[in-house]
């Protein structure tokens, strides 16, 4: 078994992953948080105190400050705590500084998100060819385990359509990523999540459809579905993660992925947008400072942790799939829905962050235990799905699967002022 745990990042999906991870910490060992900003991991520990969140008291629950840039100090914490499992959920700017450090001790790697650099634009897809894919080699001749995307979507949307290709289908048309949250924070503009990793993502809507990248405007492709328990819901066609493992790993003629966004969402991005306050390029003030107007931008707004006391409503996150079974056309819908007010009393948190950060917790429980210690590296897709499907429902993400959901077809593909 695979024991001690490093979880470098300490923002708000960073939190949840510490909570779950001390509420098993029987399995998991030591815990360290580190990040750039050693208080914050202390406020974390602070609130898994607080909600009585530690399973064995006996086990080491600790934090440390780290530049996760620095691979000879990041190697020097995973040595000095003994971790055997690292999670990165910081900026994804550090992911390839990460899993070298894990390459070199040995620790198994997960993250949640795709590689970025800090200066340069969108990569061409498929964008885990860029940075990770390249390195796969290296993490099977080491035998280091290594996961890649290991939240909600991208993670557990990986695994519901690995799900699909083994018990509900024989063949995949389309795979539809629907990702809305039907809640209210009480805020005039905040994003669920690090604003400047979420904006950057609109840049280029690349999808994989009829068996070939397309390239489309932000927000310029829309439709309306009828959600379980929210209702009808508007949805964005957007770029993300998921998209570049599935259509590598799963065979199917089209995979996108759909954001909900409220008519004001769009407005005050659009806004922001045309000021250029979205550029991650620097620009000099009159006073002769240099400043990136995103940073600018994350500065101002809320933390998305900040939203959790107020927010109500819930997210439904899923995979709509179109292909056939036994000779016959099929459709169904995998989807979880997680309640932000529940999300609240149990880790102090919202759902968009615990959706995000209970899967690298359940993860890392089936790597200790060894059913996904692979060594090697990894997408979720690849990986059996149910034990980690079976682990989530345990601890608090619960999956449902209609075979007879409605239907996409009369109103996809609905154009939108760009």
């Amino acid at each position: 078994m695979r024991k001690n745990v490093l979880i470098v990042g300490a923002g708000g999906v960073g939190h949840v992953t510490a909570h779950k991870c001390a509420q098993h910490n029987d399995i998991l060992g030591d815990i360290c948080i580190a990040s750039r900003t050693k208080v914050k991991c202390d406020k974390i520990i602070e609130s898994i105190k607080r909600k009585n969140n530690i399973k064995d008291p006996m086990k080491k629950l600790h934090s440390a400050q780290l530049d996760a840039l620095d691979i000879p100090a990041t190697i020097k914490l995973i040595n000095d705590t003994g971790s055997q499992i690292v999670i990165n959920l910081a900026q994804p700017y550090v992911n390839m500084s990460l899993l070298t450090a894990c390459i070199k001790t040995g620790a198994s790697y997960m993250d949640t998100a795709i590689h970025e650099e800090p200066d340069r634009g969108e990569e061409e897809p498929p964008w885990y060819a860029n940075y990770e894919w390249p390195r796969r080699d290296e993490c099977r001749k080491k035998g280091v385990t290594a996961i890649l995307g290991v939240g909600f979507d991208p993670g557990v949307v990986n695994a519901y359509a690995a799900l699909a290709v083994k018990h509900y289908f024989d063949t995949i048309d389309t795979i539809d990523i629907m990702d809305v949250n039907a809640g209210n924070h009480g805020k005039y503009f905040a994003t669920n999540f690090d604003p400047e990793i979420n904006f950057r993502e609109f840049r280029k809507i690349w999808n994989w459809i009829d068996r070939k990248w397309r390239l489309d405007k932000v927000h310029s492709v829309k439709m309306i579905y009828d959600f379980p328990v929210v209702g009808r819901q508007s949805l964005y066609l957007t770029g993300h993660d998921e998209v570049h493992s599935l259509s590598k790993n799963i065979d199917a003629d089209s995979v996108r992925f759909w954001m909900g966004f409220s008519d004001h969402y769009i407005n005050v991005f659009s806004v922001l947008t045309s000021l250029g306050l979205t550029s991650e390029f620097p620009v000099k003030t009159a006073e002769g400072l240099e400043v990136i107007p995103l940073k600018v931008l994350r500065a101002v707004l809320p933390d998305p942790l900040s939203l959790a006391p107020n927010y109500t409503g819930v997210t439904c996150i899923g995979d709509f799939i179109k292909g056939t079974k036994d000779g016959k056309g099929k459709e169904i819908l995998i989807y979880n829905i997680c309640d932000h007010a529940r999300c609240y009393k149990e880790v102090e948190s919202q759902a968009i962050s615990y959706t995000a950060g209970v899967p690298p917790a359940a993860a890392a429980i089936l790597i200790s235990r060894g059913d996904w210690d692979i060594k090697t590296m990894v997408n979720v897709e690849e990986l059996n799905p149910e034990p980690f499907i079976e682990r989530l429902d345990k601890m608090g993400l619960s999956t449902i699967v209609d075979e007879k959901p409605p239907s996409l077809k009369p109103i996809l593909d609905i154009k939108c002022p760009a």
